[in-house]
């Protein structure tokens, strides 16, 4: 993706939008503020994301949703700071790291972000730091052989809470091409995705910067804060 005059990418802006301006002119989408973690934490983004705890069990640390109708999906997941990862770029090194844990190919950065603080996630005086990256891959669902790989799209914002040694991860899922071969086809279909637009749905995109700009810590003793 290009770059805006200011040398900043794009997708940086979410940083600066309130949740409220995350929605103006977009296709219809009911969205409301999902609880999180039993409800330490908030975040807004559309209904029809299922909870993924419903159907299977998920880690402590991970928040997962899914819309099965378009093989979407979306993760919040709370980590031990990385210590060695430098602020600049870590949103990219994170998405490396996912990309080797699911046996990618392909890999590639679309779209990263500079280092921002989060003025609007504060703990005591010290504000969050955000960086977002986007890349492409192409990835297996569950068990299946790289003979089922489907081309994702893959959004990242790495939310670093320095005072309480957390990494926040807000992973977003995005299928580009899916595999005849992968057990989404025989829901969403082989080959292209249908663009969200054309289904009345919210881009993923947009529910990537809706779930990110009104990510919301309403008890900090989730990460055993005083």
């Amino acid at each position: 993706m290009k770059k805006s005059s200011s040398g900043q990418t794009r997708i940086f802006s979410i940083l600066h939008l309130r949740s409220s301006e995350t929605t103006e002119k977009m296709p219809e989408d009911c969205y409301t503020e999902r609880p999180l973690f039993g409800g330490a934490i908030v975040s807004t983004f559309p209904v029809r994301f299922q909870d993924v705890s419903d159907i299977r069990q998920v880690p402590d640390h991970q928040e997962a949703f899914v819309d099965p109708t378009r093989d979407e999906s979306l993760v919040f997941e709370l980590l031990d700071l990385k210590q060695d990862v430098g602020d600049d770029g870590s949103a990219v090194w994170f998405l490396q790291d996912l990309a080797m844990e699911q046996d990618a190919e392909g890999f590639t950065v679309i779209e990263q972000s500079e280092v921002v603080e989060a003025q609007g996630l504060r703990y005591r005086n010290m504000a969050a730091i955000v960086t977002l990256a986007v890349g492409q891959m192409a990835i297996s669902k569950g068990r299946q052989g790289r003979e089922a790989q489907n081309i994702v799209k893959v959004y990242l914002a790495n939310l670093r809470l320095k005072e309480i040694g957390t990494d926040v991860l807000i992973t977003a899922y995005e299928p580009i091409i899916i595999n005849p071969c992968s057990d989404s086809a025989g829901t969403v279909g082989a080959g292209l995705a249908v663009p969200a637009e054309q289904s009345g749905r919210m881009p993923m995109a947009e529910v990537f910067k809706m779930a990110v700009s009104s990510f919301k810590v309403n008890d900090w003793s989730l990460f055993g804060a005083a």
